[in-house]
């Protein structure tokens, strides 16, 4: 009976392990500070998520020194808009589609503000979730510009640009695909400088462009860049499991590297400097992200850097060279929103893996497909959890059921075992002996109880992967209590149930002859029950309605063992 203590040890043991591992290394986060906390200077009654305006920002762009360099090797930055003469009134314009609610600075025309409409700040919150602000106490936003020798949001250009809009707000339409917003201005050469953002109905894509006419006597050259700014601020989306939050940092793709991360940390000591061609950089938080995809085929320095408190990430396109009386364009995409494989593939190779599934996607992607087709038959994710758990059992149903006949043999055969205890129970080696013999002439496999367990571990983890990387399952309700199936039972109803079932499990099978043994087999119910108290709830609601399976099949087959061995008897 020792090889069954010691594969139970060692089951356990590389379960721990490897959820720790798991956890710790794809997604364990250092604590971060919040960025300091500003007085606000609006006039209207401040709430955690007041706007300040890049004016009244004190992190604002620092113009003492330059960011990013162009690929013509001179350093250049989009220089401050605190010099600009608008007022804070006329400043904003805000663009609502049916995904977004979105604000863009007249100076500069960068995205400082993107309220996501079809996800929830919080469970019982009716205010949309704000992903990209500036505010007295967070800083995420998009920017992009025209540096290098004639771009208007080079530095020594002179100050941020201020464009001119025909409207100060935009509303996608019923019946309309595309909302189209013209940022336009002209500079004091007669260059015409047409900033447009295009949005489509049901997508988080921009297409962020720019038309260049120059009306002038002499050549234009300027670089487009577009960059992410963010603080260090911590991820308002986190949800901890055991502590454990997800990834935050900056992700760069590459034909060469696919899916490179960066964290805060590796932004500081080692900033980024590199050419790209066909690659994309995003910044990514729980379930959200941000993200920057140059035009195909199109080289592109990828660099980072820091603005004071700031971390400021993108890329500088080669220059572009305009003609006396030419017109050229210049362009890239911008994705600001959820993390959905569907929509991420649509948008770029490789950035569907921001759904970072841990290292059994191989099994979590599989899952997560089947488990969104149930819900699209039932309309409800716990119910689409049930009817995974029902699939997966089926799979492993001929596994389970050898195991569950193995150990119905076993309790069969325990008065046999009972009396090979008293008659060599002071020879250790001499009973391993008698109780292998007995096992061969019963056809018994001692490993049989564990097999399980064992077996299902790898699903086990895949699925949690898929619960806590999933924004489809962000404030799933099941029923009843169970409101989010992403966190942590508010009650431990679940948990409890849980444990009660696998202590009901335990009891159909055979009591271990070696008592260090049973003690262990007796405390497993607890120990697991303990573990899944901050476990998600969809997760327990899994290994919940796979123990009442497993009991089930396990009752029906040792009722037939013991029918027959009774038969044998008779």
């Amino acid at each position: 009976m020792d090889i069954q203590r010691i594969v139970l040890f060692a089951g356990l043991a590389i379960v721990s392990y490897m959820m720790v591992l798991a956890w710790n290394e794809d997604y364990n986060q250092p604590q971060t500070q919040p960025a300091t906390e500003q007085a606000s200077t609006s006039t209207q009654p401040a709430s955690t998520d007041d706007m300040t305006l890049p004016s009244e920002s004190a992190s604002g762009p620092d113009t003492s020194s330059e960011e990013f360099t162009t690929p013509e090797g001179d350093g250049q930055t989009i220089s401050a808009s605190e010099t600009s003469s608008v007022s804070a009134s006329d400043q904003l314009i805000t663009v609502r589609t049916d995904v977004y609610e979105l604000k863009i600075d007249r100076v500069g025309g960068n995205l400082i503000e993107s309220s996501l409409l079809q996800h929830d700040r919080s469970l019982d919150s009716e205010e949309s979730l704000r992903l990209l602000t500036n505010t007295s106490k967070r800083t995420y936003i998009m920017e992009s510009g025209l540096i290098g020798r004639d771009g208007i949001d080079s530095k020594r250009n002179g100050s941020a640009p201020v464009y001119n809009a025909s409207a100060s707000e935009y509303e996608l339409q019923e019946g309309e695909n595309t909302l189209t917003v013209d940022l336009t201005f002209t500079t004091d050469n007669n260059v015409e400088v047409t900033k447009q953002y295009l949005f489509s109905r049901d997508s988080y894509e921009i297409d962020v462009r720019y038309q260049i006419n120059n009306q002038s006597d002499s050549v234009w050259q300027a670089n487009m860049t577009g960059k992410i700014v963010r603080d260090q601020a911590p991820d308002p989306t986190a949800q901890n499991s055991l502590g454990i939050r997800a990834f935050l940092g900056m992700v760069v793709s590459s034909p060469e590297d696919p899916y490179e991360k960066f964290d805060f940390d590796d932004l500081s000591e080692n900033p980024i400097n590199q050419s790209v061609t066909n690659g994309w950089l995003a910044f990514l938080q729980h379930y959200f992200l941000a993200a920057w995809v140059p035009e195909r085929d199109q080289p592109a320095q990828f660099q980072s850097t820091r603005r004071g408190p700031l971390y400021v990430m993108g890329f500088v396109y080669p220059a572009t060279v305009v003609e006396p009386g030419q017109t050229s364009e210049i362009s890239a995409k911008a994705y600001v929103g959820p993390k959905i494989i569907e929509r991420l593939e649509s948008v770029a190779p490789n950035l569907d893996r921001t759904v970072d599934f841990g290292f059994l996607f191989f099994i979590a992607l599989p899952l997560f497909i089947i488990l969104d087709w149930f819900h699209g038959l039932v309309g409800n994710w716990g119910v689409a959890i049930i009817l995974l758990t029902v699939l997966v059992k089926a799979v492993f149903f001929k596994l389970s059921a050898t195991s569950y006949r193995s150990m119905a043999r076993m309790r069969a055969v325990a008065p046999q075992l009972t009396r090979l205890k008293e008659l060599y129970g002071d020879d250790r080696q001499r009973m391993s002996q008698e109780m292998m013999a007995l096992y061969k002439r019963e056809k018994i496999n001692p490993l049989g109880g564990c097999l399980p367990i064992l077996v299902q571990m790898p699903v086990f983890i895949s699925l949690y992967w898929v619960l806590f990387e999933s924004v489809q399952l962000r404030h799933a309700p099941f029923m009843l209590w169970i409101q989010d199936l992403s966190v942590m039972d508010p009650y431990f109803i679940l948990p409890i149930l849980m444990g009660a079932s696998m202590m009901l499990q335990m009891s159909l099978n055979p009591t271990p002859p070696d008592p260090m043994q049973a003690k262990i087999m007796k405390l497993m119910p607890l120990i697991f029950t303990v573990f899944f108290l901050w476990f998600p709830a969809g997760l327990v609601l899994y290994w919940l309605v796979n123990n009442i399976l497993s009991i089930s099949q396990q009752w029906y087959i040792t009722r037939k063992i013991e029918a027959e061995v009774a038969a044998k008897k008779s």
